[in-house]
């Protein structure tokens, strides 16, 4: 455990730091004008934290870089959770917005009217005029990216995060704690650390009743339900790969459920998957998994990959691979 805590000591310091000294200056210097590009870069920047953090642990401590959780299981074994990583996010945001459509159809806007305003400001700098069929084009073309290359194309980024979440925190936390206990403790750490960057405005915007605290805990439960699924992946292929892929192609699709929204809808509820009905596919999924992994530890059949040096592991987790 004197690992987790370097680990986490580690991440945080150097993610919250850079958000504070880098990050904020930046976004407070574009309050006027919107995010600016390179705001949004620096933002992303702070993805590689969790690596960076695994990486000096692992050297601070002397326990060098085996057992990386980065090399899966036989290809006949790990290959469907691959797929169910890559494309599963897409079925859960599309299930979870269809979902919300239908108890608020009024939030419906098939015209795509804030996406073609977006757009037509966008190509209103540029001098290109754009119309409806163009607009309703590129949002079907966008969507299509997010799907098939949308995990692929965030592989760097999400591999700074889930080398440290999935790669490392999640098999250090099983080899102490029962499966639920791990997932609901990485999932709301997680959460956490996402902090600095909740309170300006990611995911749940600005100016709700209760800012930041409200976004921040709401962060917490997204990132725990989204866990479980990253978990899942990872305990099934061997790999956090999985994991990167799966966050990859949920940050590559979680707006596209807004492109049909209306003006006006809650971050909170939906149709993005943050919100508590947008999300409800992952709610689902994350529960049917995280009772196959209660019933499979149970059982003794639980196989968690293990991390860094070997520490004593309960006899439930006994690798049967």
């Amino acid at each position: 455990m004197k690992r987790v805590l370097i680990f986490l000591a580690i991440t945080f310091a150097l993610s919250w730091i850079y958000e504070f000294v880098v990050v904020y200056p930046l976004v407070e210097s574009d309050v006027s004008q919107g995010i600016s590009a390179t705001a949004t870069f620096a933002i992303g920047a702070v993805m590689f934290s969790p690596a960076i953090g695994v990486a000096l642990t692992r050297l601070v401590t002397r326990e060098g870089f085996k057992n990386c959780v980065l090399k899966p299981y036989p290809w006949r074994k790990s290959l469907p959770w691959f797929l169910v990583a890559w494309f599963g996010p897409a079925i859960l945001v599309a299930f979870g917005a269809v979902v919300y459509f239908l108890i608020f159809p009024g939030d419906f806007d098939p015209q795509d009217a804030q996406f073609a305003a977006m757009l037509e400001r966008q190509m209103a700098d540029s001098g290109v005029q754009a119309d409806l069929p163009s607009v309703v084009v590129l949002a079907g073309v966008q969507i299509a990216v997010g799907v098939l290359l949308g995990p692929l194309l965030n592989i760097a980024t999400m591999f700074g995060e889930e080398w440290g979440w999935r790669g490392y925190l999640m098999p250090k936390l099983a080899q102490r704690l029962s499966i639920v206990s791990t997932l609901l403790i990485s999932g709301i750490i997680w959460g956490l650390w996402h902090a600095p960057i909740t309170a300006l405005g990611h995911n749940y915007g600005l100016g709700y009743p209760g800012w930041p605290i409200t976004g921040i805990l709401a962060m917490c439960v997204f990132c725990v339900v989204c866990g479980v699924f990253l978990s899942y992946v990872t305990i099934r292929t061997g790999s956090c790969l999985a994991a990167a892929f799966g966050h990859g192609a949920l940050n590559a699709l979680a707006g596209a459920s807004t492109i049909f929204a209306a003006a006006g809808v809650s971050p909170f509820i939906g149709p993005s998957p943050t919100g508590i009905i947008g999300g409800c596919g992952f709610i689902f999924v994350a529960i049917f998994m995280l009772f196959d992994l209660r019933r499979r530890e149970a059982r003794g059949e639980l196989v968690v990959p293990i991390a860094g040096s070997e520490e004593p592991m309960p006899l439930h987790e006994t690798l049967d691979r």
